[in-house]
């Protein structure tokens, strides 16, 4: 009996894990965890595209490709001469013609490829945003929906010997049962964001697995790999060649092998950020990966890390980069932002407010820095409809299968700022629910900013956070709610008093140079007025009880079609520590001080 109460919530996950969707289906299945470890093909680089802004491109059938046949055939369409787009990158940023174009673009992309009859061939997406149709050669492979997470296909009996043609549909425009849905503060860059690849693999592979420490432990690691093809009950082992260890064992008939073993682990922590080599391997594949371990949890009012409290010293960060005003995608877009984090004094950033692309992911983890990963349940969601429900629960799911194993991913947020009602409450408890069952070793939350500010006190008052591992709360206090009373005096009634409080939004804006005017008034949009927000907020954090953490608004100015000041937005967010030039305001100052002065119990 002790045995099968650990592999059940084991087989659980993975069923959620397995592609929800067989080859034919129209949907696209999850992809497969740790791609850059396979043996893969890019798609990267100069893709045809077909700007659609009537949607006419439907009706036309455009991924058919037709050629005229005959003198008197013309065709209305044609993906030659036209022009081309990076991929992976937003086509906002591509052509000024489209820079807050929100709408159809179809690309094409002509690739080559001979494939051996005992293998598979997958072609994998790291993120479209937000709707695509799939067709290749002119067959719909299937479609998927959500901007910011990876989908695939299998196409092993699709390809073609020879030449092949992808076309894909992609339509950025908002809708009111999407997610985000029609409202939301940042900008809606459309495209093929992410990178494209082919991935070959044997007929029988390791399509996923879960490899980190059990919840409470610093040495068991308790976990899982998943064989799928035709020969899926195989001998499986995990080595760690660093610390000798050989674990053996074997899948079952569904293709599940569970991985249960001790040893004596180097801990992951901001200050030894400490990564291993693990090999993952069955009779038919091998996977390698570079996976640390860590313990997080929250206990009482504080957050332990490896069993020590750890104060979160964090910032929020958007996927852009703003030095060319678009989208980030690579490596060195990460760079930029997450080198910033860490001159700044961060041990965390928080990825607003949807899952970033994987180098952002990775490279964290290897500097140190922990991460607070977030769907874009963000304000106007229309919880009442199932299809959007069932739309949260796939990005929650795409979510945790692609960061699962990166240790520096300690909260799973599952919303922002969502307004009180029985149907918000019903989805977000079931959703925190699922996402416990899938993954109970990291915290897990939801961003709530409805508390109420009267006569200097804080009623902190949601009756969610009885379901959450920690309280997370936005407020603009100087900014879009004027202090009452001197912040050193603020007054807090928390609803849970006995779980951690991290304050995951503050903030004010401020153009970067704007330094006239009076001082003391917003609408100066001063560094000055910034300046005196964070101060003030500083000395108000001493009265926040079970104060665990704080995560301000934000890294660096960003984009947002909303901000429509002429002189001081010009449709970008000024709430940033950074300009959009890479200038560091006067608030940066203030921030990077006070986390110098924040030790933490290591």
């Amino acid at each position: 009996m002790k045995n099968r109460l650990i592999v059940l919530p084991v087989i659980w996950g993975v069923l959620i894990f397995s592609n929800i969707s067989g080859p034919n289906s129209i949907f696209a299945q999850s992809a497969m965890t740790n791609v850059s470890a396979r043996h893969c093909t890019s798609l990267d680089g100069k893709w045809e595209v077909i700007i659609d802004p009537t949607g006419a491109g439907d009706w036309r059938q455009v991924w058919q490709e037709r050629k005229p046949e005959k003198k008197t055939d013309f065709i209305e369409y044609s993906f030659e001469g036209g022009p081309l787009l990076n991929v992976p990158g937003d086509f906002n940023s591509q052509m000024t013609e489209l820079k807050y174009f929100e709408g159809t673009v179809w690309y094409k992309k002509i690739f080559n490829y001979n494939l051996n009859k005992s293998r598979r061939l997958f072609i994998h997406f790291g993120a479209i945003n937000c709707i695509s149709n799939v067709y290749l050669n002119g067959n719909l492979l299937g479609k998927h929906e959500g901007g910011f997470t990876p989908f695939q296909f299998e196409i092993t009996n699709a390809v073609q010997k020879g030449g092949n043609t992808i076309v894909v549909r992609v339509n950025n425009q908002r809708l009111k049962d999407g997610i985000p849905g029609l409202g939301y503060d940042w900008f809606n860059y459309g495209g093929i964001t992410r990178d494209v690849n082919l991935i070959e693999t044997d007929n029988t592979y390791i399509s996923d697995y879960f490899i980190q420490l059990k919840k409470h432990s610093s040495s068991e690691v308790l976990g899982w790999v998943k064989v799928t093809g035709a020969h899926f009950q195989q001998n499986v082992e995990i080595m760690i060649p660093e610390l000798n260890v050989h674990y053996k064992t074997k899948s079952n008939i569904e293709g599940l092998a569970e991985v249960k073993f001790s040893s004596r682990f180097e801990l992951w922590s901001p200050e030894n950020p400490r990564l291993y080599k693990i090999i993952v391997q069955c009779e038919t594949d091998t996977v390698i990966d570079n996976i640390g371990f860590r313990s997080i949890e929250a206990k009482g009012s504080k957050i332990l890390l490896n069993g020590k409290p750890v104060f979160l010293k964090g910032i929020n960060v958007h996927e852009e980069n703003p030095l060319r005003a678009a989208r980030a995608f690579s490596e060195s877009d990460a760079l930029i932002l997450l080198t910033w984090a860490k001159e700044l004094g961060c041990n965390m950033v928080r990825l607003a407010h949807y899952p970033h692309n994987e180098y952002m992911i990775r490279l964290a983890e290897k500097m140190g820095i922990m991460v607070w990963d977030e769907i874009p349940v963000y304000q106007q969601i229309e919880f009442s409809v199932p299809a959007v429900t069932d739309k949260m629960d796939l990005m929650m799911r795409e979510m945790v299968s692609r960061d699962k194993n990166r240790c520096g991913v300690i909260v799973w947020s599952l919303s922002n700022e969502t307004s009180s009602s029985s149907a918000r409450d019903n989805a977000l408890i079931n959703l925190t629910d699922k996402c416990r069952h899938l993954d109970s070793t990291r915290l897990i939350t939801s961003v709530i900013n409805d508390q109420n500010y009267k006569n200097n006190n804080v009623s902190v008052w949601d009756t969610l956070y009885r379901h959450f591992d920690i309280i997370s709360l936005n407020e603009y206090l100087g900014w879009y709610v004027p202090w009452q009373g001197r912040p050193g005096d603020v007054k807090w009634n928390l609803v849970c008093n006995d779980r951690p409080v991290v304050i995951s939004e503050f903030g004010g804006e401020a153009l970067y140079g704007s330094n006239y005017g009076p001082k003391d008034e917003a609408a100066s949009w001063s560094e000055e007025y910034q300046e005196q927000i964070y101060k003030d907020q500083i000395e108000m954090l001493k009265t926040v009880p079970n104060l665990s953490g704080i995560c301000p608004w934000l890294l660096v100015d960003y984009r947002s079609s909303g901000r429509m000041h002429p002189v001081y937005q010009n449709g970008w967010n000024r709430k940033g520590l950074i300009s959009d030039r890479g200038d560091k305001k006067k608030a940066w100052y203030i921030l990077k001080a006070y986390y110098e002065s924040v030790k933490n119990n290591y």
